[in-house]
């Protein structure tokens, strides 16, 4: 796996954000990690120290645009940016998403993966090329939702589909600049995201496996990486499949717990 010197992670706090730092952490490696909920930041970042890595830990709203274009600016020069935080709120037929939490996942999703990747593509571009090739790397978490139209998660999945295509049609341009840029569409991962859901899962992963493929892809400098395979071509079956026919699947399914959108 290829080794980063200086990185940033949003929504370090936990699932996948906090398993990218733990994995990434280690001696004379410097670790910008944000979140919004401060006390369990603080806990990834004492693991992180753990395993010798100097960390920089910032309470920080990705929706805050100005906040995190300052934020960004100031942790260069950087390896590896990685715009993780996201939030889900679907509930299924019988509890649909509010408009509070249809705006809030767009904003978090969609709005504060820009708010990252924005201010580290013109951060990175300014970065002489490296000894691999590459001015730097920039992650976007998004997921194989992305790829159907889910009746229980609108929002979810319309700002990662969103995500996605913005970020792998920008990939190749960015390619010529020597800057390597990967979308990421996972399936279902072990978080408290998923741990609302009251349905199988197949493909239920751990988040520290999901990290070593994240990182496996990015070192390869791939644009996209999809993972489990089987679900990533299973949805895109299903975006293949009348909307009629998914909605009446979707309605059999178990709804989420009811709660509000949570920092992801």
């Amino acid at each position: 796996m290829a080794r980063y010197q200086s990185v940033l992670i949003t929504g370090a706090s936990s699932g996948i954000g906090a398993a990218l730092a733990l994995e990434l952490a280690a001696p004379g490696v410097t670790l910008h990690l944000s979140g919004r909920d401060a006390d369990r930041l603080a806990a990834t970042s004492g693991a992180c120290r753990a395993r010798g890595a100097r960390i920089q830990e910032t309470v920080l709203d990705v929706r805050d645009a100005c906040a995190m274009a300052a934020w960004v600016a100031g942790c260069g020069p950087l390896d590896l940016a990685v715009a993780n935080a996201g939030i889900s709120a679907g509930a299924g037929q019988k509890a649909p998403e509010t408009p509070e939490q249809t705006r809030a996942i767009f904003a978090t999703n969609l709005d504060g993966v820009l708010n990252t990747v924005l201010p580290a593509i013109d951060l990175v571009r300014a970065q002489p090329v490296g000894s691999d090739g590459w001015r730097g790397r920039i992650v976007v978490i998004a997921s194989i939702a992305a790829f159907v139209a889910g009746a229980a998660a609108p929002a979810y999945c319309a700002s990662k589909a969103a995500a996605d295509t913005w970020t792998v049609a920008t990939a190749v341009a960015l390619r010529r600049e020597r800057i390597a840029m990967t979308s990421v569409c996972p399936g279902y991962i072990r978080t408290a995201m998923t741990a609302r859901n009251r349905f199988p899962m197949p493909g239920l992963m751990d988040a520290d496996q999901a990290a070593r493929l994240i990182l496996r892809g990015v070192a390869a400098a791939r644009i996209r990486v999809v993972f489990p395979w089987y679900m990533g071509a299973a949805a895109r079956f299903g975006a293949l499949v009348p909307p009629r026919l998914v909605g009446m699947f979707m309605k059999r399914l178990p709804a989420k717990e009811p709660l509000p959108p949570a920092p992801g």
